[in-house]
């Protein structure tokens, strides 16, 4: 297990979406109010970036800009085609302030 802490909270806006690179796993954090999310963030339907598509505040998804593949936020699983395949989500917490990571030992080696 790794952790890393990110960067403070404030430096997401709530309703919005950053990738971040760990190693070579590329992330997208989600804020929703107080609470952030961490997925996969690549679409698994089209090789593009979720961290710059829409935040579904009252659903906890995001929605790919390309072609509206919706994905829960929580488990990483498609809501909606074009995709019918999950992405990975990671364990994320705010620690006194700041957006801290886990990666499970397990999460290492599967990509």
């Amino acid at each position: 297990m790794t952790t890393h802490t990110l960067f403070p909270l404030d430096d997401i806006e709530a309703g919005t979406a950053r990738k971040v690179v760990i190693g070579d796993r590329e992330i997208a954090l989600v804020r929703i109010e107080d609470d952030v999310y961490a997925i996969g963030d690549t679409c698994s339907h089209d090789d593009v970036s979720l961290a710059e598509g829409f935040v579904e505040a009252e659903d906890c998804m995001i929605e790919c800009f390309r072609h509206g593949a919706l994905f829960n936020l929580k488990t990483g699983e498609p809501e909606s085609l074009p995709a019918v395949r999950a992405v990975p989500v990671y364990d994320v917490a705010v620690v006194d302030g700041q957006v801290v990571l886990t990666i499970e030992a397990s999460e290492d080696d599967d990509e």
